[in-house]
């Protein structure tokens, strides 16, 4: 279990504040590293996110910072790197979306989202990879994307975009970065139950519950059940993958039509005597 541990390494994690940057943070600190978190200023969350690394007896440092302002990026990898020394491990977590059909989105929520989904991880990991390059760091770069990276949803199409240009993103930072022992590498959630803010012009309850329905597992994801595939790629034990995508879906991608429910009940075919 020492190829997971993280001790003397320090993680930046973005949208640390709640929900999937929480429990990300939380999971590094718990295998030894330590913190610097961000979010927007302003978000008092991040202080129980902060609390919660600090009970931990790591040490944790939190920088505020709006990731929609692109040309402030570079100048706040600097202020990480000056606060925190080097950073080993980057978490691109943040991101937003906004249920609009696509005739309805205006250019302002087009590129509201395309801002932080995608021009912040670029521009922030651009950045910090310079920083482990020149450090020496044999550094870990991790982006949380979504399935909707490998297939569409309807209502979506600016988020849609975002996250399977981040993978493609994902992939050309790895081979170019691979010289320097530098890791690029996605995470794929599928549905976690977390809040999500915004107007939703539907019965959300009735759609939540068919959602469930279509997932194998029957169930959204808890945010610390995608932690163990943060570890693997920010850890030693992940040390030969790079430009890979790991999906914690439940099963939704692997499934073309959710037929199970109209089958007959699973009958085990085992007898008495197979199972002894």
């Amino acid at each position: 279990m020492d190829r997971f541990a993280l001790t003397g390494r320090t993680a930046l994690v973005t949208g640390a504040a709640r929900g999937l940057g929480r429990a990300f943070a939380t999971a590094l600190a718990e295998a030894g590293a330590d913190l610097v978190l961000t979010d927007l200023p302003g978000d008092s969350e991040l202080t129980a996110t902060a609390a919660r690394i600090e009970a931990l007896g790591r040490s944790v440092h939190v920088l505020t910072q709006d990731l929609s302002r692109t040309d402030e990026l570079h100048g706040f990898a600097d202020r990480v790197r000056a606060a925190a020394g080097p950073v080993h491990i980057l978490v691109n977590n943040a991101g937003v979306a906004a249920l609009e059909r696509f005739n309805e989105i205006t250019p302002e929520s087009w590129y509201r989202v395309m801002r932080v989904n995608l021009d912040a991880v670029f521009f922030l990991t651009q950045r910090i990879a310079e920083h482990m390059v020149a450090d020496r760091v044999t550094g870990r770069i991790i982006s949380v994307t979504s399935k909707n990276a490998l297939v569409a949803e309807a209502g979506l199409a600016h988020y849609n975009a975002s996250k399977a240009a981040v993978d493609l993103l994902t992939q050309t930072l790895a081979v170019e970065l691979a010289p320097h022992g530098i890791t690029v590498n996605s995470i794929a959630p599928g549905m976690v139950d977390t809040p999500i803010d915004g107007a939703f012009p539907f019965d959300r309850a009735a759609f939540e519950a068919a959602y469930r329905e279509r997932i194998p597992l029957g169930r959204y994801a808890e945010p610390e059940e995608c932690t163990g595939a943060l570890l693997l790629l920010a850890s030693d034990a992940g040390a030969y993958l790079t430009g890979t995508r790991v999906v914690v879906d439940g099963g939704v991608l692997a499934d073309q039509m959710p037929r199970t429910r109209f089958m007959p009940p699973y009958r085990n075919t085992l007898t008495p005597e197979t199972a002894e």
